[in-house]
């Protein structure tokens, strides 16, 4: 059972690095339709070629009364016998993983295993990540399965007065397979356990997913985290990178910041939002826009939200007047913010005249007065926890006159995390998408 621990952390890991070098040539070369398509179309010809290839040589004839599938393939074997490799490829790969657990000794010969296990790892890592939905649970239940079920049988033919049930060392090794790949404990253990329907092999399941997760995360990350980092997603994880309190706000920041006027023109607010994707924009006192404030935007008055925006643009709830004194959106509710969530419109979508281009748009009554700001100087570990803990999406940065110098984003704390080169643990800065 060791050995099946340390096998699938290993083969995890070899998993994720060979599908990590694959990623990193589909994001450079790969990029365009034709050429996604085309890898899909190639990966399908070559996985029923190698399919049909390795049932033609192999030749693994079984007689019928051993296989319990109702359904066997005879392909290239003799009448009343079946072909147990084409029955590993021609089920579908849930009804292979049942067999594997379940069929007698001596449905499957070694090496009709050894040959299904690396070429399907292989085309299971050639998989996932084509353009095309396709999974990863099953291939890596049923490549472990395999491996498992060899691993059972040589333990038998070693030691055959043990008596050993060779569909546990499939299940066991089809747990460490998937936990060596994607490096879950808990989640995998309750469900694995749950499809067995036997209490007691929760205890040896967790120790294999326990142990391979180990040996993998020697070598590298999960499969999954890698893929995130991958796509620059801004995941943050649970706590602050560790020796980070010296990084502070001022460094972390996105500068310079849009920000809005309290009362602002509707042709700027409708460039803004064409030209920017922020979600959150600071509304601000004393700023000119035209104007350079060697570093600082205008004393914080509050902040209002994209969609806020993109509803008092489609609501036309101008000033007529550029000096602000007649308002017209006595009669918006909150309603009108509401009917709209969650598919608020485009800002291509809400057609403005020139005239109304040239009406003020007062923010007062519609900003966030008092949202969650730190100063300049605050340290990245407090800023990490004020997004864990509530949830937030942007916090603005302020200097100590209660101007806005910056802004922190998600994205913004999701490029420092911490690593470790040569027993030395520092922090590094990735590169985020921010489309």
């Amino acid at each position: 059972m060791n050995i099946n621990k340390i096998v699938g952390g290993l083969s995890g890991a070899l998993f994720n690095h060979i599908n990590y070098k694959l990623s990193i040539f589909r994001i450079r070369h790969l990029y365009r339709r034709w050429g996604q398509l085309l890898e899909a179309v190639i990966v399908a010809a070559i996985s029923a070629t190698v399919a049909f290839v390795l049932i033609y040589s192999t030749r693994d004839c079984q007689s019928l009364g051993s296989d319990p599938n109702p359904y066997p393939v005879q392909l290239f074997c003799s009448d009343g016998e079946y072909n147990a490799m084409a029955s590993l490829f021609f089920q579908t790969p849930e009804e292979s993983v049942k067999s594997l657990f379940h069929d007698i000794a001596g449905t499957y010969q070694p090496l009709t295993l050894s040959l299904f296990c690396v070429v399907y790892f292989l085309l299971a890592c050639w998989t996932y990540g084509l353009s095309v939905p396709s999974g990863l649970f099953i291939p890596s239940l049923l490549t472990g399965a395999a491996w498992g079920r060899l691993f059972g049988i040589g333990i038998d033919y070693t030691f055959p007065s043990l008596g050993i049930d060779i569909g546990k060392y499939a299940l066991l090794g089809a747990a460490a397979q998937l936990g060596g790949i994607v490096r879950m404990t808990l989640s995998l253990a309750v469900i694995l356990t749950e499809a067995t329907g036997n209490i007691t092999f929760g205890l040896p399941i967790m120790l294999v997913l326990v142990m391979a997760k180990w040996v993998g995360d020697y070598f590298n990350e999960g499969l999954y985290d890698i893929h995130i980092h991958l796509q620059s997603v801004p995941i943050l994880k649970w706590e602050p990178p560790p020796i980070s309190s010296n990084i502070v706000a001022s460094e972390v920041m996105s500068h310079p910041v849009v920000v809005l006027r309290s009362v602002e023109t509707v042709e700027r607010i409708q460039n803004v939002l064409k030209n920017e994707q922020h979600n959150g924009f600071p509304v601000v006192d004393d700023f000119d826009p035209d104007v350079d404030e060697g570093g600082t935007f205008g004393s914080f008055r509050g902040l209002i939200l994209r969609s806020q925006l993109i509803v008092l643009l489609k609501k036309k709830v101008f000033n007529s007047q550029k000096n602000g004194v007649v308002n017209r959106y006595s009669n918006l509710t909150l309603r009108n913010f509401r009917e709209a969530y969650p598919r608020f419109p485009t800002i291509e979508e809400i057609h403005i005249s020139v005239h109304e281009a040239q009406c003020t748009l007062d923010l007062r009554p519609f900003i966030n007065p008092s949202p969650y700001v730190v100063n300049k100087n605050a340290s990245l570990p407090r800023i990490f926890k004020l997004f864990r803990g509530l949830g937030l999406r942007h916090i603005v940065v302020l200097d100590n006159k209660h101007c806005v110098i910056g802004i922190v984003t998600r994205k913004d704390l999701a490029r420092y995390r911490s690593c470790d080169k040569d027993g030395k643990v520092g922090i590094e800065e990735l590169n985020i998408s921010h489309t």
